[in-house]
């Protein structure tokens, strides 16, 4: 449980009773919002429906609103939140597969694994074919290996690459969700409504 194990508050043997926990509720609450449905997913990429835009662009400005004012308070240090290393090129490769992936499979691995959860079949077969991709990923690593570590960047943040403080751009951030939610929803209300 990442900081709260490393500064004591939490006992290591919670870790993953607290992150089962977690993931079933993250499961349910995306089973709620309807997001094992491969149509409401891809309705971003087609412009019918934003609701996965909203919800999961709000969970992330939420998640770096409370960050920031944790670290205002001193609640938080933000040095103890892992970071992952940043490598342009397989970030860019892996974008691409992802989003093709997303938009030909109706799924992301996340939404894959609540729908197939509930028994629905494209879903157990885009599960399996994520572990696939798994599985060939690893076996062809040695073969990729410099390029996936292509331009390495070490544990960047995207206010530091951009030269601006992090106060600045979480508002720089916030004003374009709330211009996004507005286009959005605009959008959505022309489109023809789609049946889940």
């Amino acid at each position: 449980m990442g900081p709260l194990t490393d500064i004591g508050v939490l006992n290591s043997n919670w870790e993953l009773l607290i992150a089962l926990v977690i993931g079933l509720a993250f499961g349910y609450v995306l089973e709620s919002a309807g997001f094992s449905s491969s149509r409401k997913l891809v309705g971003n990429f087609y412009g019918y429906d934003f609701v996965v835009w909203r919800v999961f662009f709000t969970a992330a400005i939420t998640a770096m609103i409370g960050l920031m004012y944790f670290s205002y308070l001193d609640w938080i240090d933000l040095s103890l939140i892992y970071v992952n290393q940043t490598f342009i090129g397989s970030a860019i490769a892996g974008g691409v597969i992802m989003g093709l992936g997303f938009i030909i499979g109706g799924f992301c691995p996340g939404t894959s694994a609540c729908a197939a959860a509930i028994g629905k079949i494209d879903a157990i077969v885009f599960l399996v074919g994520v572990f696939i991709g798994i599985f060939l990923f690893g076996l062809s690593f040695p073969l990729i290996e410099d390029f996936f570590k292509s331009g390495a960047m070490g544990s960047v943040f995207v206010y530091d690459f951009l030269g601006i403080s992090a106060g600045m751009f979480v508002f720089i951030l916030v004003l374009f969700a709330i211009v996004s939610f507005y286009f959005t929803a605009r959008i959505q209300r022309k489109a023809k409504p789609v049946r889940y």
